[in-house]
């Protein structure tokens, strides 16, 4: 069997053994709540996919040296977003942003360094939103984006020694421009805020907005580890957070298997749709091309 047919079957085991595990626990989870209301987890949504649709790609957009238009990274980004459902740790998003950016020209290396610096300011923006939160995590959690911060530097110094060819060659963005991307950041942290506010009120319960901040911020410190969507640690550790606040397990499980199943609704028809029509102008373009 050709090793690239096999590491196919691979990558297609995996994405649908990703996807059997995040429909699964919803699917366990939900009908054994004794109340859900819908209405309060479609409010938070409407604002969510304001913030992972729109503020998120101009974010990346406000860094991007690739030289394409909003509507370009918006499109990129919604197909991205599909792409990392579809894989433990989200790392299929990067991977379909990199392959997106090297298609308009971009070199490999300086694609894969913009989506990184995307992620990190992603990183600073989360922890400037929970210090304005005024919960006691955003030391550690800036400490943390920083000591990846250095260790991708060292690591680019010691590429750039050992393989140039390899180093990505673009500008640092503007300060103004990084700030700006916080700023997206952290206003799309609190769209998330706002999802898991109306996800715990469709179980029938209520929490304090600081609390619930403080519940959020606990929980990303565990997103280092990769796992399916909906059944990550990261979800976990936000389980144990909402208990720890005084919601039942069974409402806390409820809530965060109900902000997780949600999350695809947009992502398939967005990012879903993208992807069809990219797949259809290529068809046409191809079958409009003279025979050779």
């Amino acid at each position: 069997m050709p090793i690239s047919l096999l590491h196919g079957r691979r990558r297609v085991l995996l994405a649908s053994a990703t996807v059997v595990v995040a429909v699964a626990v919803p699917l366990l989870t939900l009908p054994t709540l004794p109340r859900l209301s819908w209405l309060p987890v479609v409010l938070g949504l409407a604002p969510w996919i304001v913030g992972k649709y729109l503020l998120c790609p101009l974010r990346w957009h406000a860094l991007s040296e690739s030289g394409r238009s909003r509507r370009w990274h918006i499109r990129a980004y919604a197909e991205a977003e599909l792409c990392g459902l579809l894989t433990p740790g989200h790392v299929g998003a990067d991977a379909w942003r990199v392959r997106r950016l090297t298609g308009t020209g971009m070199t490999t290396p300086d694609a894969v360094a913009e989506a990184g610096l995307d992620r990190l300011v992603g990183a600073l923006g989360l922890a400037a939103f929970v210090g304005f939160s005024a919960t006691a995590l955003p030391a550690r959690m800036l400490l943390s984006a920083l000591a990846v911060a250095a260790v991708a530097v060292a690591v680019a110094l010691l590429v750039g020694r050992r393989r140039p060819d390899l180093v990505p060659h673009r500008r640092l963005p503007a300060p103004r421009k990084v700030a700006l991307g916080i700023a997206l950041s952290a206003a799309y942290q609190l769209s998330i805020c706002l999802l898991l506010l109306g996800a715990v009120a469709a179980t029938g319960h209520t929490l304090g907005p600081l609390a619930l901040l403080g519940a959020f911020g606990a929980s990303q410190l565990a997103g280092a580890v990769p796992g399916p969507h909906g059944a990550s640690p990261r979800d976990g550790a936000l389980v144990v957070a909402l208990a720890g606040l005084g919601l039942p397990w069974q409402a806390a499980l409820g809530a965060v298997a109900l902000k997780a199943v949600v999350a695809w609704l947009p992502a398939l028809l967005l990012g879903g749709v993208s992807l069809l029509l990219a797949r259809r102008l290529t068809s046409r373009s191809s079958a409009a091309a003279p025979a050779c």
